[in-house]
């Protein structure tokens, strides 16, 4: 039986050969491509407008590429004197990479909550925080910023464009016999459900679930997923161990 990767861009691309590498029948399906942002022209001012001390949030590792892009074609560094923080490892590591600067994030768990339990987050009045997304992203972390007296300021970096299919490569799913599906969002959970008709959404909700939190867990129980699975951690390597044990 073969397993159906949604991740977009590379990191869907690379899940996919490292299960094919490892006797598993695997097939990529990105749902969406992601591109620059309306507001990224912005980064940078509002970059040198944060008072010292203040918090820069990258929700992801498409923030970091396209704010370091940005940065990197004005010869913008990332300043010295604001605390970077991530949700989860491999997208700290990626942005430390590329800025040089070290950079904050839970260890148990990469979601919102674990990120809020950080000490540096408990006093926040007066504190500016500037959150680098996509065009659309949880409120969560926002809301509960500004309830403990943070100023949140969003900047989107990139926006998610769907990738249209023809109703022939939405079949061809059922007929590769797969029965294992990898939803790493909730936007792509959702955009499964409206990628196939309404004939076939039994079949999609027979096969097995394998995702990375467990909001996108009870949602996906809540759409009729009989068996959901959650990965320890949203990297390519915990996925690959999930879907291989």
């Amino acid at each position: 039986m073969a397993i159906l990767v949604t991740r977009p861009d590379e990191r869907g691309k690379q899940l996919t050969d490292l299960l094919n590498q490892a006797g598993r029948v695997a097939l990529h399906l990105p749902l969406f491509t992601f591109e620059s942002g309306k507001e990224l022209e912005s980064l940078p001012g509002k970059l040198n407008r944060l008072k010292s001390g203040s918090y820069v949030f990258l929700v992801s590792k498409s923030a970091v590429d396209f704010s370091v892009k940005t940065l990197k074609e004005i010869g913008f560094h990332w300043r010295e004197d604001l605390q970077y923080f991530t949700v989860g490892q491999r997208t700290a590591q990626h942005f430390s990479c590329q800025s040089e600067r070290p950079i904050h994030y839970p260890i148990e768990q990469e979601n919102s909550e674990a990120l809020l339990a950080l000490p540096q987050m408990q006093q926040l009045n007066g504190k500016q925080v500037l959150i680098l997304r996509g065009n659309s992203g949880r409120e969560y972390f926002i809301e509960q910023a500004e309830k403990r007296g943070a100023t949140v300021e969003i900047v989107e970096c990139y926006r998610r464009e769907p990738i249209i299919y023809n109703s022939d490569e939405q079949s061809s799913i059922k007929r590769s016999g797969v029965d294992t599906l990898v939803v790493t969002s909730l936007e792509i959970l959702h955009a499964l459900i409206e990628f196939l008709p309404e004939n076939e959404q039994d079949w999609l909700k027979n096969c097995k679930l394998v995702t990375v939190s467990s909001r996108i867990a009870d949602v996906a129980k809540s759409q009729g997923w009989q068996t959901v699975i959650l990965s320890p951690k949203a990297d390519n390597q915990s996925l690959l161990k999930t879907l291989l044990s």
